[in-house]
């Protein structure tokens, strides 16, 4: 056996944490590595938060860019590659980016030169971690990513790794598990710990659909715009982000979980059945989607003699494309070609402080066993 000394004289290339090494947590010692061992981080748990992504910018190659990546995922578009890749690259990847483009461009905070959903995701991060920093101290971390685009998983998890975070708890912001948001997030994630030497324990935080200070503070945004309304909605839709019927029918549960959500939302509010219903948008190709679809749904009410309307989207947790552009603009026209007079978009919850405090306590939760509340 070798001599203990002569290890420990030897040169090493550990990575930068050697915990069982070290003097003093946080100062970069190590009692009794070589002189060139790597300096050491302070051992930290890091909380990283996703969503499902932006385009850099709304002009071509950037969307292509963007469309390509997100398209190209087998969890989105699950068909065979030899049959969709052709099409994708050769006939939806040439047109498709100028109109998506065009609806980013209708919608993008000039003023930040990024998307509003980056903009609020920015902020839920930065209120978070001001959460989490009065809870647990500075020995916690916090960032976020998007799953596709940047800032991209695969970075974000270099960076916690080499910030000395040995656990991290993976979020992904999407109150209900589908296939096509929470799983391809999460597997996103395992493939960056895959690439590095020393994998950090990790967790992942379970769809939050049912939570109570989730459903509580979705009710309280409605109650809040409803208050300041004259003349209140009629009928309040929770439009939920679609996907093929098919996926239903072989097991995913975000469909069921949906509809739960509205449950609770309309027992929160003390609503009837016809005063909240449900309904799924952003149908896309041939195939059926989840029914009814908002779109036909908005304009049906209408010409049902519906005059008030109003509009939420549970299933997303920052404003982005599919509420600023398609709900506001494209489902509100709908509504009103068919007869009707007032709509309402209520936006997502964003960064109020309410939905702050359900993610936090969410969270906290997940992080039993990691760290204990200061």
């Amino acid at each position: 056996m070798k001599d203990t000394a002569m290890l420990e004289a030897q040169p090493t290339s550990h990575p930068a944490k050697c915990p069982a090494h070290m003097d003093k947590p946080g100062e970069g010692r190590l009692e009794h590595a070589a002189p060139d061992h790597p300096p050491v981080p302070q051992a930290k748990i890091g909380v990283l938060l996703a969503n499902l992504g932006t385009p850099d910018n709304y002009d071509y190659w950037s969307m292509r860019r963007y469309l390509n990546e997100f398209l190209s995922d087998k969890r989105v578009v699950d068909y065979s590659a030899w049959i969709w890749q052709p099409l994708l690259q050769l006939v939806i990847l040439t047109k498709r980016p100028f109109t998506s483009g065009a609806n980013y461009k209708s919608i993008w905070n000039h003023e930040k030169g990024e998307s509003p959903l980056l903009t609020i995701t920015k902020d839920q991060t930065s209120s978070i971690a001001e959460d989490v920093a009065a809870r647990f101290g500075d020995g916690v971390m916090v960032d976020f990513c998007m799953r596709y685009g940047n800032p991209s998983t695969k970075s974000k998890v270099a960076e916690m790794v080499a910030a000395g975070c040995e656990k991290i708890l993976f979020f992904p912001l999407y109150p209900h598990y589908a296939g096509a948001t929470s799983a391809t997030a999460c597997d996103q994630f395992f493939r960056a710990l895959m690439e590095q030497k020393w994998q950090p324990a990790a967790r992942t935080v379970a769809p939050y659909f049912d939570h109570p200070a989730y459903v509580k503070a979705l009710a309280a945004s409605v109650r809040q715009t409803y208050d300041a309304m004259d003349e209140k909605p009629e009928v309040l839709v929770a439009s939920y982000h679609g996907m093929p019927k098919r996926y239903l029918l072989e097991g995913d549960p975000y469909h069921c979980q949906c509809q739960k959500t509205t449950r609770l939302l309309r027992e929160e509010l003390g609503w009837s059945d016809e005063q909240v219903q449900t309904t799924f948008q952003s149908v896309f190709g041939r195939e059926e989607w989840l029914r009814p679809y908002t779109v036909d749904h908005v304009a049906d009410l209408a010409r049902q003699g519906v005059k008030r309307l109003a509009v939420v989207a549970p299933a997303f947790s920052a404003d982005c494309i599919e509420t600023l552009e398609e709900i506001n603009e494209e489902i509100r026209e709908s509504f009103e070609e068919a007869g009707g007079e007032q709509f309402t978009y209520i936006p997502c919850l964003n960064d109020d402080a309410r939905h702050i405090e359900a993610l936090t306590a969410a969270i906290e939760a997940n992080l039993q066993g990691w760290t204990t509340p200061r």
